[in-house]
C-alpha cells in the first residue's frame, strides 16, 4: 500500500494538472470502490474548481469550490494518470490503462485525470469543507513526520505508554500518521533501535534519534519520489527509487550495509520486520 512519500509524490504530480482547473466532465464508470461513490457524486463535482490539492498522511484532500472536500485513497493498487497538452513544464505520455478505469476527470484545458485500481481497495468520500476536521478517517491520526507537530517529545508521549513492540507501535496510525511498513524498517535500523523492543522501553535519547530518522527516511523517499516495489508508479508513470537505497526492508540474507552481518527477518502482527541484529540493539 503506498505510504507517505508515494501519496506525496503523487500530489506533487497531480497538481499541476489540477489546482485551479473545473471539472468540465466526470466520466464514472462504476457505483463503488471500496465502498460506495459518494451520493450525486457526478454531479457534485462537475463544474466545480479544485481550489487546493492537498495531502494528509496517506490521503489526498482536494478542496472544491463548491465549498466540499473530496478525498481520495489509493488503496494498495490505485493510481492516478495524466493526459494533456496544457501542463507547461509537465508533459505526461502516460497512455491510458482501460481496463480498471474507474474514474475519469475532464479538467478544463483538455486535461484528463484517471483513476485506476485493479483491486478496488482505494476510494473517493466528499466531506464539508468548513468541518473538514471532522472528518472521520482522519480526525484521531498522530502528527505527520516533517511537520512542527512531530517532535521527540510528541513521539515519547505516545510511546510511552505502549506495551507492544515499537514496530508495531510506529505503524499505528495515531502514534505517528503516513508511516507504513516499509519506512518503519528503515527508520528503525537509522536509529539503531530493534523492532521487537517494547515502545514504552526506548530511553528519550533513542526516541530524539528514532524522531530524526523518521524525518530523513521519509524526506529522503520523497525525493526518490517513493518506493516502487509493487504497483506504485506516479502521475507521469514514471517509478519511485528509494527501493535502490533500502537498508534493511526485503533484504533478507543480505549483508547489512554497516557491519555485513546478515539481515534478519521476522514476522509481526502479520507484517515482515527486516533488521540487523547487531545494529540494532
Amino acid at each position: 500500500m503506498p505510504e507517505l512519500p508515494e501519496v506525496e509524490t503523487v500530489r506533487r504530480g497531480l497538481a499541476p494538472a489540477m489546482e485551479g482547473r473545473r471539472f468540465e466532465a466526470v466520466k464514472l464508470n462504476r457505483p463503488d470502490l471500496r465502498f460506495p461513490m459518494p451520493e450525486n457524486f457526478v454531479g457534485r463535482i462537475t463544474g466545480a474548481e479544485l481550489v487546493r490539492l492537498g495531502r494528509r498522511a496517506k490521503f489526498l484532500t482536494a478542496e472544491l469550490s463548491t465549498g466540499e472536500t473530496l478525498v481520495m485513497h489509493l488503496g494498495m493498487t490505485g493510481r492516478f494518470t495524466v493526459k494533456g497538452d496544457q501542463l507547461g513544464d509537465f508533459h505526461y505520455q502516460n497512455p491510458a490503462a482501460v481496463k480498471h478505469d474507474h474514474v475519469v476527470f475532464g479538467m478544463s484545458d483538455g486535461i484528463s485525470v484517471t483513476y485506476n485500481d485493479p483491486r478496488r481497495f482505494g476510494f473517493m468520500e466528499l466531506w464539508p469543507s468548513h468541518i473538514f476536521d471532522t472528518y472521520p478517517r482522519l480526525v484521531d491520526l498522530g502528527p505527520e513526520p516533517l511537520t512542527n507537530h512531530f517532535s521527540a517529545a510528541a513521539l515519547d508521549a505516545r510511546l510511552r505508554h505502549k506495551n507492544t513492540p515499537v514496530k508495531s507501535a510506529l505503524l499505528d496510525q495515531k502514534v505517528v500518521a503516513g508511516l507504513g511498513n516499509i519506512y518503519v524498517c528503515e527508520a528503525l535500523f537509522l536509529a539503531g533501535i530493534s523492532p521487537r523492543r517494547r515502545a514504552k522501553s526506548i530511553a528519550r535519547m533513542r526516541t530524539t534519534r528514532l524522531t530524526a530518522a523518521i524525518n530523513q527516511v521519509i524526506a529522503n523517499a520523497i525525493d526518490a519520489g517513493g518506493s516502487s516495489i509493487s504497483d506504485f508508479a506516479n502521475a507521469s508513470g514514471d517509478l519511485g527509487y528509494f527501493q535502490h537505497q533500502f537498508n534493511v526492508y526485503d533484504r533478507e540474507n543480505q549483508p547489512c550495509n554497516r557491519c555485513s552481518n546478515p539481515i534478519k527477518r521476522i514476522v509481526q502482527s502479520g507484517r515482515s520486520s527486516f533488521f540487523c541484529s547487531r545494529c540494532q540493539g
